[in-house]
């Protein structure tokens, strides 16, 4: 399946959508995508063919998430614990993700017309050389695009980003860009993987699983948390629309201890620090750019 899928939604549910679009709209949701091996379990089908499911079912409710108004979404799509699973099942992920990052490309004049920005959060050398290849292509080909975004969390965990995090901000402190009295939450905020993300709204959990698996720890620290039982290829629009309604209902208690990190609260050398660590960034996906495959 495409990344970018037709609208499929029957005449209530759009009313319903409609409906639910009068009130306040979460602008950053994130889903822990779960399930899709107790899927091929339950369905007895092969592994492969419920991740692929999986990724299907991620380009539709990125489509729902759209017609919500939801302009910011982020998907759980592989955690740096994943590479302990199977050799087997770690191959067919990998596999599954150089189909689709191909496929993105393809789909290149669609995703400029609709201004879709693209981001991969996570340690990226930890992935193949052309997979890390096929991610910077699509990464700095929409890095301008700012009408929709979304981010695939890959190779990623949250301690792995925090970590990282305070490693940028040390090397800031020991070059002389930063000094000690510099380092605040604020700065680590903008040091992470994340640091263009808007705050989160909403994380959703599917198949029940009451944890958060060491995914957006920091950032989930006013969201709304929902969880569903419903595996996640049996996610559907009507579980979407009940995490907008919950979300509703909690809007002013959320909005009332919500806090947004801003960059013009920033000094003159905080900002500066951070303009070379994007600089360093684009630079480290232009590199992965021009890897022979």
């Amino acid at each position: 399946m495409s990344w970018i899928v037709s609208n499929s939604l029957t005449w209530f549910q759009k009313f319903c959508i409609n409906i639910l679009k009068c009130g306040p709209i979460p602008q950053h949701v994130a889903f822990i995508m779960d399930g899709n091996r107790r899927y091929a379990k339950k369905k007895q089908v092969e592994k492969r063919i419920a991740h692929t499911r999986g990724f299907d079912k991620l380009a539709e409710t990125l489509q729902w998430c759209l017609e919500l108004g939801i302009r910011e979404v982020t998907m759980y799509a592989f955690s740096i614990e994943n590479f302990n699973r199977s050799a087997e099942e770690v191959d067919t992920l990998m596999n599954l993700a150089r189909e689709k990052y191909k496929r993105l490309m393809d789909e290149k004049d669609k995703l400029m017309a609709d201004g879709v920005r693209i981001r991969v959060l996570g340690n990226l050398d930890l992935l193949p050389a052309d997979i890390r290849k096929s991610i910077a292509e699509a990464m700095l080909m929409t890095k301008d695009n700012n009408k929709i975004f979304l981010n695939v969390a890959m190779a990623y965990t949250s301690r792995d980003d925090i970590t990282n995090a305070i490693k940028v901000v040390k090397d800031g402190v020991h070059e002389g860009a930063l000094e000690i009295d510099d380092i605040d939450d604020q700065l680590l905020n903008f040091s992470m993987y994340t640091n263009h993300c808007q705050n989160l709204d909403v994380l959703v959990r599917t198949s029940g699983e009451t944890r958060l698996s060491d995914f957006f720890l920091w950032q989930c620290a006013f969201a709304n948390v929902y969880i569903t039982d419903v595996l996640w290829p049996e996610f559907s629009v009507w579980q979407l629309l009940g995490v907008v309604f919950k979300f509703q209902r909690n809007y002013h208690i959320l909005n009332k201890y919500n806090y947004e990190y801003k960059t013009d609260s920033l000094t003159t050398r905080k900002q500066k620090f951070l303009e070379k660590l994007e600089f360093h960034r684009i630079s480290t996906l232009e590199g992965y750019k021009s890897l022979c495959t």
